[in-house]
C-alpha cells in the first residue's frame, strides 16, 4: 500500500500546538479556542490522484461535541469540497474518507465507532486539480476544543477499521445507558430508582388526558364541519385546517419517534459499555442491527428490568401514550410504533418505505424515473397503504424524508450528468433538449459549450458547466421531480383514496425547480429547524401550490442533562427549552397556512450516538424515562392555548429564550 502523509503548511486562526503527551500513537495535541481554527496544507497539484482514501486517527478531549470540517480545493479561488464529521469524547476515532466522495454522488458515509456522521457538502472537485487541503473546527461550545490528531495520510488501499479504540477515561455509558463523563441534577442513581419511576408511571397512566375542549381525536370540540370518517384538509375562508373524522377542526401537535427509541450504535465500541447482557437471555430484545451495525437499547433494558421480558413492551406502550396525553400531544408523528396508536385510536402518521430504491439511481438517492419499470415499482410502493386504508385514526403518509439529493449544491440532472454515464433519464434529457433546441449547433450556442445531444445522452462527462447549461438542467430536474412525485402519488391514491398524502419532508425551503412536483401532495411538508417558521417563504409556497403546510421535524436542546450535544436548536437549559417550544408552536399555530408541527423526538438520543452518531438532548424524556418537566409543563400550557391561538382569539406566546450557537452533527 502506498502512503503519502501530509504536514500542515501553517496554522489558521488561533490554533495552538499543545505540549502534552499524545493519547494515541503518532499524534499531537491541538487546542482550538475559536470556530475555524485549524490547519492548512498545500501540495503539488494532482498529488491526490492515484490514492483512494484519506485517513487519520483522532481523539477529542472534554465532554461536549466538536464538529470538524476537512476541505479540498482546486487552487486559491476554485471549487471547494467540504467534508464534516464529529467525534465522541474520550474515545479514539479513525477517519476513513473515500476520495470518491469528491464526486458528490453520496451525502452521508457510515458512522464508524467514535467517528460520527461523515457528510459531504460544497462543490464537486477534480483531484487532478486539487492543490490544497484544510482541517478546522466547524462547530463547538464556548470552551476551547482540544483534540489529538495523527498526520492526515493519503493511501491507495482501504485503511483497516478501528475495532478496539483507546478509552482514556474508561467506559462511556453506565448500566442504565447514561453518560459516564458528566454529572447533572436529574441523573438516575440506580436501577431501583428507575424501576420505581416506571411502576409509578404505569399506575397513573389511565388518568392522563388531553386538554379540556379537545374532541375525541384531539380536534376543537366547539366547532363542527362535515364529517367524512377520515382526516381531510379544509380552508374556512380565513385559514387552513385539518379536519378530524368527526368534522372538528384539527391542528396537529405531534411528536416523532414514539417508540422504544434510544438505540446506540456499538459496532467497534463494545469496550465503551459498562454492562452488556447476554444477547441470548431475557435482555435479547435490546439488541438489533442497522445496516449491519450492532445496536443496544438501554431504554428497553430499563423496561425489561422493571416489568420482565413478557410484559415490558405492553407497559411501555401504556406509559408512552399516557405521557403524550399528559403533555397534550394529539398526534403520533413519523417513525413511531404506529400500530399502538392505531389500536388506541390516537391520530398518527406513518412513513412509507422507499421501495422505489429497487430502481437504479441516477444521482444520490434519486431513482431513474424514466426507467420502464418505474410504474410497476410505484404500484409496489403504494401497496404498503393497504393495511391502513380503512383506519380513521390514520391522518396520512409521508412518501419519503429529506431525500439526500436535496442537500446537494447541484440539481439532480446536473449530478446525473457527472455521475451516471448511461441511464434512461440521460436519454430523456437529450430528447428534452432536442425538442428545445433542434440541433447540436443551437444547443452548443445556447450553452456556450462544445456539446452535442449524443454526449448528453450517454458517456462520461467532465466538462465544467455554464450558467446557461445549469438553467436547462434545472428545468429538466423539475420535470424529473414532477414525474417522480406524480407517479408515486397517483399510485398511492389508487390504493388509498381515504388518507392524506403529506409529501416528502424536504429538509428546508425547496428550490424553485423542486416545488412544481410537490403539487401532487395534499399537504406540503418540510422539516424546519429554525427559531420560528420562515413566514414569507412558506406562505409563498402555500400560495403557489394552494396547499397547507405541515412541519415534520423541529427541536431545541441544551447541555444541562448529560448529553454531549444540544441538537440543531440550542438553548441554555431545560426551562429555556420550554420557552423555545412555546414560541415555535404558538407562532406556527397563528399562521393561517400551517396545520401542524411535529417535534423531533420523544426520547433523548443515546450519549454514545444513534446509528449515524447523533447524540442530542432533544427528547421530552431521557433514557431512564424521566420526563423533562420544565419542557413538559411548557408544552402542556401551549397545547391548552393551541386552538384559541389558531383561531386568532389570543396572541401567540412571545417570550423567547436566549438562542445559542448551533451544536449538532
Amino acid at each position: 500500500m502506498m502512503e503519502h502523509p501530509f504536514f500542515p503548511t501553517r496554522f489558521s486562526g488561533s490554533l495552538v500546538l499543545m505540549e502534552r503527551e499524545p493519547t494515541i500513537p503518532h499524534a499531537v495535541w491541538f487546542e482550538a479556542p475559536e470556530v475555524n481554527d485549524g490547519l492548512l496544507y498545500t501540495f503539488p497539484t494532482g498529488t491526490l490522484t492515484g490514492f483512494s482514501y484519506l485517513t487519520s486517527d483522532l481523539l477529542l478531549d472534554g465532554d461536549e461535541l466538536v464538529v470538524f470540517m476537512l476541505t479540498l480545493q482546486e487552487g486559491e479561488n476554485g471549487p471547494v469540497f467540504r467534508f464534516s464529521f464529529g467525534l465522541l469524547n474520550q474515545c479514539q476515532a479513525r477517519m476513513r474518507l473515500p476520495l470518491e466522495a469528491v464526486h458528490q454522488n453520496r451525502w452521508m458515509y457510515p458512522r464508524e465507532g467514535a467517528w460520527l456522521k461523515p457528510l459531504c457538502w460544497g462543490d464537486r472537485v477534480d483531484l487532478a486539480r486539487v492543490d490544497r487541503m484544510g482541517f478546522h473546527v466547524y462547530r463547538k461550545t464556548s470552551r476551547p476544543a482540544r483534540f489529538c490528531l495523527s498526520p492526515i495520510t493519503a493511501v491507495t488501499e482501504e485503511p483497516p477499521r478501528l475495532e478496539q479504540p483507546i478509552l482514556p477515561k474508561g467506559a462511556l455509558l453506565d448500566e442504565l445507558g447514561q453518560n459516564t463523563l458528566r454529572e447533572w441534577p436529574t441523573k438516575s442513581r440506580s436501577a431501583d430508582e428507575v424501576t420505581a419511576r416506571l411502576l409509578a408511571q404505569l399506575e397513573v397512566a389511565p388518568h392522563q388526558h388531553l386538554p379540556d375542549g379537545y374532541s375525541h381525536w384531539g380536534g376543537w370540540e366547539a366547532i363542527r364541519w362535515e364529517a367524512t370518517g377520515y382526516f381531510r384538509v379544509h380552508h374556512d375562508g380565513q385559514r387552513w385546517w385539518l379536519v378530524d373524522p368527526d368534522g372538528h377542526p384539527f391542528w396537529s401537535a405531534g411528536i416523532d419517534c414514539v417508540r422504544v427509541d434510544t438505540e446506540a450504535n456499538i459496532s467497534g465500541l463494545q469496550n465503551a459499555l459498562s454492562w452488556m447482557p447476554d444477547p441470548q437471555g431475557e435482555y435479547a430484545p435490546i439488541y438489533s442491527t442497522h445496516n449491519g451495525a450492532l445496536q443496544i437499547n438501554y431504554l428497553a433494558a430499563n423496561f425489561i428490568r422493571a416489568f420482565g421480558p413478557s410484559s415490558w413492551k405492553e407497559a411501555w406502550a401504556k406509559i408512552a401514550l399516557a405521557e403524550l396525553h399528559r403533555i397534550g400531544f394529539n398526534t403520533v408523528g413519523n417513525w413511531s410504533d404506529w400500530p399502538i396508536a392505531s389500536q388506541g385510536q390516537t391520530p398518527y402518521v406513518r412513513p412509507l418505505a422507499p421501495l422505489y430504491e429497487t430502481l437504479p439511481c441516477v444521482f444520490r438517492d434519486f431513482p431513474d424515473v424514466f426507467h420502464p419499470d418505474f410504474e410497476a415499482v410505484a404500484e409496489r410502493y403504494a401497496a404498503q397503504l393497504h393495511e391502513t386504508r380503512d383506519d380513521p385514526a390514520f391522518i396520512g403518509y409521508f412518501m419519503m424524508n429529506e431525500p439526500t439529493w436535496g442537500f446537494a449544491s447541484q440539481s439532480p440532472a446536473e449530478g446525473m450528468l457527472f455521475n451516471t454515464p448511461s441511464c434512461h433519464a440521460r436519454r430523456a434529457l437529450a430528447d428534452f433538449l432536442r425538442q428545445r433546441y433542434g440541433s447540436d449547433a443551437a444547443l452548443a450556442s445556447a450553452w456556450k459549450l462544445p456539446v452535442s445531444f449524443t454526449a448528453l445522452a450517454e458517456g462520461s462527462w467532465e466538462m465544467p458547466l455554464t450558467p446557461e447549461a445549469r438553467e436547462d438542467l434545472s428545468s429538466f430536474s423539475s420535470l424529473m421531480v414532477d414525474r417522480f412525485f406524480g407517479g408515486l402519488s397517483a399510485a398511492c391514491r389508487r390504493v388509498d383514496p381515504n388518507h392524506l398524502n403529506l409529501g416528502i419532508r424536504y429538509y428546508t425551503v425547496p428550490p424553485a425547480w423542486a416545488v412544481k412536483g410537490m403539487r401532487h401532495f395534499d399537504v406540503f411538508s418540510m422539516n424546519c429547524y429554525k427559531e420560528r417558521l420562515p413566514a414569507q417563504e412558506m406562505e409563498a409556497i402555500s400560495r403557489a401550490l394552494n396547499l397547507p403546510i405541515l412541519i415534520g421535524e423541529w427541536h431545541f436542546g441544551a447541555l444541562d442533562a448529560g448529553l454531549p450535544a444540544s441538537g440543531i436548536g440550542h438553548v441554555p437549559n431545560q426551562a429555556a427549552r420550554g420557552q423555545a417550544y412555546r414560541v415555535y408552536l404558538e407562532d406556527a399555530a397563528a399562521k393561517p397556512w400551517c396545520v401542524g408541527v411535529h417535534y423531533f423526538i420523544l426520547y433523548d438520543q443515546s450519549a454514545l450516538g444513534r446509528f449515524d452518531g447523533e447524540n442530542y438532548n432533544i427528547g421530552f424524556l431521557d433514557v431512564c424515562n424521566r420526563p423533562y418537566e420544565p419542557l413538559c409543563q411548557a408544552a402542556r400550557t401551549s397545547h391548552e392555548r393551541l386552538y384559541p391561538v389558531a383561531m386568532g382569539e389570543i396572541p401567540p406566546y412571545d417570550e423567547p429564550p436566549e438562542y445559542l450557537p448551533l451544536l449538532f452533527l
